[in-house]
């Protein structure tokens, strides 16, 4: 992107204190700049560039950082679905996509563009002699595969040591969560097969009702969860 002289810069909904963190914790070799008002992301949609889906549900994602009090969801207007937007300093826009969450990609969560896809795009219009703007582009290729969201929530139980849902908000020993995550599905598995052993050594119905009460006690709980992710229905 520089080779071709142009500059990167991350646009985040947290505010710049907690942008420019993220920037020297996680050695980002390009400018990133907080936007806990929507200003920037509210230019590009007023222009017709791009508009991001925006969750203004924070709840649980507060839930999961509260003994990280300054990196918890600081977002005043909710925050952005990631995506990416290439223009010109003319204004021609090369290239453009945005995250549309779903329960398949845990409410936006996962599913990143990768970049050699967005170089091959951004490089082709820059080659072309075309000059209107590109089209959203809605087939990209992203970096991770789509999920089962029942397992997904079973992992929110197991994080919470299954007696609630817990998010994998951030943590400074942990920033992207993949210990944490690794540690949730073993527990997962330990349960289930501690269940199974119960049910193999232990009297049926002692332990069925002991499994349908924790059912009746976790069930309630997943609702939250569900409202908390966003969800957008294809049109």
């Amino acid at each position: 992107m520089r080779a071709a002289g142009g500059e990167i810069y991350a646009v985040t909904s947290e505010p710049q204190t907690l942008a420019s963190r993220a920037q020297s914790e996680w050695e980002f070799d390009f400018e990133s700049v907080g936007d806990p008002h929507h200003e920037i992301a509210g230019s590009c949609r007023e222009r017709g560039w791009i508009e991001l889906f925006v969750n203004d549900k924070l709840d649980f994602l507060r839930e999961g950082t509260k003994d990280e009090p300054d990196w918890s969801a600081q977002h005043p207007k909710g925050h952005f679905q990631a995506g990416v937007l290439a223009v010109t300093a003319e204004g021609r826009i090369l290239y453009r996509w945005r995250k549309v969450p779903t329960r398949k990609n845990v409410g936006g969560a996962l599913g990143r563009l990768t970049p050699e896809h967005a170089w091959s795009q951004i490089d082709a219009a820059l080659q072309s002699d075309a000059d209107g703007d590109a089209a959203l582009d809605e087939d990209a290729a992203l970096d991770f595969p789509d999920v089962f969201w029942p397992i997904f929530a079973a992992v929110l139980v197991a994080n919470g040591w299954f007696v609630r849902p817990l998010a994998f908000g951030y943590k400074a020993h942990d920033p992207k969560g993949k210990h944490r995550l690794r540690r949730a599905g073993f527990r997962l598995l330990g349960f289930v097969a501690a269940w199974a052993a119960a049910f193999w050594w232990g009297p049926p119905l002692w332990v069925g009702a002991a499994l349908v009460a924790w059912f009746a006690w976790i069930t309630p709980k997943l609702p939250f969860v569900n409202g908390e992710f966003q969800h957008i229905k294809p049109a």
